[in-house]
């Protein structure tokens, strides 16, 4: 959509919106589209566009039609927006509902309902009924869905479109090429599930987005109708768990210390050719333990069950033939911000003006840069905005028929909105994102000290804001964020409200070794309900990162917090810091591992023709790469190095040759 394309659809919203008994078109090509539409068949086709790009934005059109003539008759249709269905109500929250609503809200900050959770707190913050609060403790529990598949499966999902991709059958092993009309999509047993019909099988089915071999791919030209009130929740809970299994693994002798405290010895086990350790370890999920034993590589040799040895298999076979493929040219922009950051789009320069009208109505006299930083966007662009706002307005153009919005002295003022005071209705992604988002927190230990009723309170709130829009929310089921370890959790939390130091006995997975440490405790985040806590450290004597599941054992110091570091502002805080002394590292990441180049905060990156992406990426240690290969079997390989690329092939070697019978 062109800038002239924004003014345009702008200023026919304007002129819908403002008329009481419609306007023609002949009317509407005279005072709106002028010189812009051309012929008649021209101007034809640019209306219909521009009426389905509206309705996008949330605005249903009428069509008004006289007595005694056809709709097809267009000298007698005329065309109007009305003003109260297009709304969105009135939504007023207590300060204890807008703190669960943010924690909710920012639960899909790196997601794909992200930019939706984002638009639906503005629209609430335009409306005048959503406070600035502060998060309790520093807190961001976050959720980290499996990657490109969860965003494309969402998107098919609100526009009820069918999707195809390769799965592997957990029942025969085999790759297979699956259609499904995706009904419902959510959390269970730490798996993410697409639930849905099964064209080929014309029956309902559950995928696991792990067991994905290929992207996903929606046929837009086709559509479906879900059940009716589907619940995926209430689908999910039929799933039954997987049953316990043990697993026989021969462990090199002193290493794998957190497998070792999961697992026990068998005795006599040293029989293994080269007396490794036999150990026995309990699991459920044969996928989810491949990924971790994968990552150990030689370390370890799965002596059974089969379907565990097979699945540790086709992880490093995959990234053994990942990593053996001719490399690709080395051609990434210029330096600078990381150029896979989408473009901003015209559709999103709407978006936004229709959030900034409402928002500056109830928020006069904002600092400029206040305004700015509250949409996400530079000062530059802000101006923009608001210069194609301040002449847009009614088809006459006269000067009290403009949007008036001033900014002398770098504050600004509305003194005429036309009735855009109130921001659009809640779409179906925007209202799927709070509303799922608040159902995830229920278990937080972080909001127990509140009332019982403002998670409540709250959801329903906005479930009746959300109307018709909330049908989305039935089709995504996500997961309890509360943290494992409560204890540890609420050990943290006082600590970082009282300004107390921590001395705490840690297992590093990468060097393999148990410290001792104290730290300064900054603040609390998650990615699902894998929690952390970002700390200043003082043997390392800076900013470090910890898992709340790997902590031997945590307890206040009896010192206060030293103020030698602060959490930097806003979320989410990094899992690694990058500095100058790292290793620069170049990445190549498949389609479904491009995710990666955010995790890990790439520098530079570029997509490549296949989809997938180079990422330029600083590591701390490159000793551990393999292991991050292998973990993720077939969706990364290190190129730069080249050093490096070659001990991660000689490592996956390895690890393989240990099955060559």
């Amino acid at each position: 959509m062109s800038a002239s394309r924004t003014e345009r659809l702008l200023n026919l919203l304007l002129a819908l919106l403002n008329t009481e008994l419609g306007l023609s078109r002949a009317v509407l090509r005279e005072k709106v589209y002028r010189d812009d539409a051309g012929n008649d068949v021209a101007f034809g086709r640019m209306f219909e566009r521009d009426k389905v790009d509206l309705r996008q934005f949330g605005f249903e059109i009428e069509t008004i039609t006289d007595r005694g003539f056809g709709e097809d008759d267009p000298a007698s249709t005329r065309y109007r927006i009305g003003k109260e269905a297009n709304r969105l109500p009135e939504v007023k929250l207590t300060s204890a509902e807008c703190t669960v609503l943010m924690l909710a809200a920012q639960l899909w900050e790196r997601a794909a309902l992200g930019s939706a959770a984002v638009n639906a707190m503005r629209k609430l913050q335009a409306g005048g009924g959503f406070a600035d609060v502060e998060l309790p403790s520093g807190l961001q529990p976050r959720i980290k869905p499996a990657g490109q598949a969860f965003d494309d499966v969402v998107a098919a999902m609100h526009g009820q479109h069918p999707v195809s991709f390769g799965y592997l059958a957990g029942s025969t092993g085999r790759e297979e090429y699956r259609v499904v009309e995706p009904w419902g999509l959510g959390s269970r047993f730490g798996q993410w599930y697409l639930v849905g019909l099964d064209r080929s099988r014309a029956a309902k089915r559950f995928f696991r987005l792990s067991r994905m071999t290929t992207a996903v791919t929606a046929d837009t030209s086709g559509s479906f109708e879900p059940p009716v009130r589907f619940d995926a929740r209430a689908e999910l809970d039929t799933l039954n768990e997987l049953p316990l299994q043990q697993a026989v693994l021969d462990v090199v002798p002193g290493r794998l210390l957190g497998l070792r405290k999961r697992a026990e010895a068998v005795p006599d086990g040293g029989a293994w050719p080269e007396g490794r350790d036999r150990l026995s370890l309990t699991f459920r999920d044969p996928e989810q333990l491949a990924e971790e034993l994968a990552s150990y590589g030689p370390n370890v040799h799965v002596a059974a069950p089969a379907e565990l040895r097979t699945a540790v298999l086709r992880r490093l076979k995959a990234a053994a033939a990942f990593t053996a493929e001719s490399p690709v040219p080395l051609d990434f922009p210029e330096a600078g911000p990381v150029p896979r950051a989408r473009k901003r789009t015209s559709e999103e320069q709407l978006t936004r003006m229709l959030q900034l009208v409402p928002f500056l109505v109830h928020h006069q006299g904002l600092h400029i840069q206040d305004v700015a930083d509250r949409f996400g966007v530079t000062r530059k662009e802000l101006i923009e905005d608001l210069k194609i706002l301040i002449c847009s307005g009614l088809p006459e153009g006269y000067p009290d028929e403009l949007l008036d919005i001033q900014w002398e002295n770098d504050h600004v003022y509305i003194s005429e909105h036309l009735d855009l005071n109130r921001p659009v209705r809640f779409s179906e992604d925007e209202a799927g994102a709070l509303l799922t988002g608040l159902a995830m927190l229920g278990e937080l230990p972080a909001l127990a000290g509140m009332s019982g009723d403002v998670l409540e309170s709250v959801t329903l709130k906005l479930t009746g804001a959300a109307g018709g829009a909330g049908r989305l929310a039935g089709s995504l089921a996500g997961q309890s964020v509360a943290p494992e370890d409560s204890r540890a959790f609420e050990t943290i939390t006082r600590a970082i409200r009282d300004g107390q130091q921590l001395r705490l006995r840690y297992f590093s997975l990468q060097r393999d070794s148990v410290s001792e440490r104290d730290v300064d405790p900054l603040r609390l985040y998650s990615l699902d309900r894998t929690w952390y806590f970002e700390a200043y450290c003082h043997s390392k004597q800076g900013l470090r990162n910890f898992r709340l599941d790997r902590v031997d054992a945590l307890e206040p110091n009896g010192g206060p917090v030293s103020g030698l570091a602060v959490a930097e502002e806003g979320y989410p805080a990094k899992l690694f810091t990058p500095s100058d002394d790292d290793t620069l590292v170049v990445l190549q990441l498949s389609r479904q591992g491009a995710g990666l180049a955010d995790d890990y905060y790439a520098e530079r990156s570029v997509l490549l023709p296949d989809g997938g992406m180079l990422a330029e990426v600083r590591f701390g240690s490159t000793d551990w790469l393999p292991m991050f290969v292998a973990q993720h079997g077939g969706a990364v390989r290190v190129l730069e190095p080249r050093t490096v690329g070659q001990a991660t092939a000689d490592w996956l070697s390895a690890a393989l040759a240990q099955y060559a019978d």
